[in-house]
């Protein structure tokens, strides 16, 4: 039979469609200082440190604390290459060595400006870690913990056979660097604040790298190289970038050490050295860049703290971190987020 029914009467016959559902809308972003709570209380510290280290020992903890933060930084650099790119390096402390060695020669030839110094460590730092990364990131897991390994050892033992700059024995500088001519740095309050300046910038800085896409592609490289590249990026040429930036912070923090010390020394290089930054990143909590500052501190005050009840401190500290990679996945901060 012929259909006589009305286009009005199909159009009311038709059951109505359903509405689309509402549009999920997205949780509003809490504010910088909340997300960065944790990091500024931890600068807010630093930056108080002096006024209450005047009630104790202030020499003492001063030197502790600035000597936590240097590390801070070279852990920083780690986290960059470790906890958003998965690159396990064992010779990460070559680059903090070439920070020293750079201080140290520059002023056994009677250069012992700031400016020059820091601009020859960053280069210095850059070249070795441009090089040494083309290398090293063409091969993958434990083939790259080893090539990494190896070049820190090549550093490590031309180091020991520098003997005109003291070889195994290391080598004193005479003063710390002097900014256009004065000895400013003499003072510790001034170079406390000069190490702050710099843990605070390169903070913000890595802040800034891994908030861009820079950074997103570098975490979509560690999740999934393969679909990276299928998608139209190269993960070999961000990584080599992410691995010469984070050299480079850590050649700064190794020209900061060396002028806290006014010594260089191989020692500064060897692999243990090494293995003690990356126990510092997992300790704090990989990937989130507080969590090396805190590995850091953490780390240094236990040193210092174990090592006053007996000489034999790592015996005690081994078991600590096999209970924090047990039950505190994700390090310290990993620990207290859960707790929450």
């Amino acid at each position: 039979m012929l259909d006589t029914a009305s286009p009005a009467a199909k159009a009311a016959a038709t059951p109505p469609e359903k509405a689309d559902p509402p549009a999920a809308t997205a949780a509003p972003r809490p504010p910088l200082w909340r997300r960065e709570a944790l990091a500024l209380a931890l600068f807010a510290f630093f930056a108080l440190a002096p006024a209450i280290a005047q009630v104790g020992a202030e020499g003492y903890l001063l030197s502790l604390v600035i000597r936590a933060m240097i590390f801070a930084i070279a852990a920083l650099s780690l986290d960059l290459i470790l906890g958003y790119g998965a690159l396990v390096s064992f010779g990460h402390a070559a680059f903090v060595g070439i920070g020293c060695y750079a201080v140290g020669i520059l002023m056994a030839h009677a250069v012992p400006d700031l400016f020059v110094q820091l601009l020859v460590t960053l280069l210095a730092s850059a070249l070795f870690a441009f090089v040494t990364g083309a290398i090293s990131l063409r091969t993958k897991g434990v083939y790259f913990i080893m090539i990494t390994l190896a070049f820190g050892q090549m550093v490590y033992f031309l180091t020991t056979s520098l003997a005109p700059y003291g070889g195994d024995d290391g080598l004193t500088l005479p003063s710390r660097s002097t900014v256009l001519g004065t000895d400013v740095l003499e003072n510790d309050l001034v170079f406390y604040y000069l190490v702050l300046a710099c843990l605070v910038g390169v903070y913000a800085m890595l802040r800034a790298i891994v908030g861009s896409r820079f950074g997103r592609v570098l975490r979509g490289t560690k999740e999934n190289p393969v679909r990276m590249q299928a998608i139209g990026y190269d993960p070999y040429r961000y990584q080599l970038c992410a691995y010469v930036i984070a050299g480079m912070i850590a050649g700064l923090a190794g020209f900061l050490l060396a002028n806290q010390l006014e010594f260089v020394s191989p020692a500064f290089i060897s692999w243990q050295r090494s293995g003690e930054l990356i126990i510092m990143v997992v300790l704090g909590g990989m990937g989130t860049l507080v969590g090396p500052i805190v590995g850091a501190m953490s780390f240094l005050f236990l040193e210092e703290i174990l090592a006053r009840i007996t000489q034999d401190w790592k015996l005690i500290f081994g078991p600590l971190l096999v209970l924090v990679a047990l039950f505190a996945r994700g390090g310290i901060l990993g620990f207290f987020k859960r707790a929450k």
